[in-house]
């Protein structure tokens, strides 16, 4: 056994975890399994023993079997996921609700199966579970794609995320958004969004380009190049209108006070028919 002295952090915690037990004097042990959870996400298992004479934690077994790691996690990031939806979705009423009528949550839930089948080769099956993940919610996500913690999508019908879309943590994404290529791209061809990086609905992101922390995309929005961190884009194609909060002030960011090219077309070709009827009457009236 590997002692743990009563000052190191865990032995404090599992001191208050069991304080009554501890304190009662027909306690003489205190035995079970608890987990470590790193900021990564990453967790370990140790079984303890608790021994009232000497007041010191035991640590019996450490248990890091890969199938029970990848659980621990799954379970840890699947409940931020609720507090994260409990925290940004204002019609959200219970966890109970977001854990059982929630598709984001759902999509989200078995990509991670998915991924993680992609990840050992195992392409088929991976596919398969992202297929029916689609058929269940409406959100097709490529078993490739790497997805950070904390991501919320909010109705999420119609949202496509490419096979090497890379997105970061806490980010958000409403219905009908498109992480895709541009179709003429090899290796990376999806785009990469940034941490806190929120993509309005109908919003097509397009290419293998990166979207910077703290940005926000405007719903059906077409975004072709890059976008900086903390910036705001807007249009089609996109164009960056904010950057660190301060409005951008550029003519050709003007998106309501710009010409229409088919109304200029119709100009120019009111314009040449003028000048042809001019000649017409003016070789008519030589002629007289």
């Amino acid at each position: 056994m590997y002692p743990v002295s009563y000052k190191s952090e865990w032995n404090r915690v599992l001191r208050l975890c069991f304080a009554d037990e501890i304190g009662n004097p027909r306690v003489s042990s205190v035995n079970g399994d608890f987990f470590i959870f790193s900021a990564k996400g990453t967790c370990m298992k140790f079984k303890y023993k608790f021994d009232s004479e000497s007041s010191r934690f035991h640590i019996i077994a450490k248990l890091d079997r890969p199938a029970e790691m990848a659980l621990c996690r799954a379970v840890r990031e699947i409940r931020d996921d609720i507090d994260v939806i409990m925290a940004r979705d204002p019609a959200a009423v219970s966890r109970a609700e977001v854990l059982f009528l929630y598709s984001g949550l759902h999509a989200r839930i078995m990509h991670r199966l998915s991924h993680a089948l992609n990840e050992r080769g195992m392409k088929f099956g991976a596919r398969a579970v992202s297929q029916f993940a689609k058929f269940l919610t409406g959100i097709e996500i490529h078993p490739g794609a790497t997805i950070g913690r904390r991501l919320v999508i909010d109705h999420g019908m119609g949202i496509v995320i490419g096979e090497t879309a890379e997105i970061g943590d806490n980010c958000t994404i409403y219905q009908g958004v498109t992480l895709g290529g541009t179709g003429k791209d090899v290796g990376k061809r999806h785009p990469t969004l940034g941490n806190n990086v929120m993509v309005g609905a109908g919003a097509k992101v397009l290419g293998p380009l990166k979207v910077g922390d703290n940005s926000k995309i405007a719903a059906n929005a077409v975004v072709l190049h890059e976008v900086p961190e903390n910036s705001t884009a807007v249009g089609i194609p996109a164009k960056v209108v904010r950057r660190d909060g301060v409005k951008i002030s550029n003519e050709q960011l003007d998106h309501v006070h710009i010409p229409d090219p088919v109304a200029v077309e119709f100009a120019r070709m009111r314009n040449t028919i003028d000048e042809l009827r001019a000649e017409v009457a003016e070789l008519k009236a030589k002629q007289k």
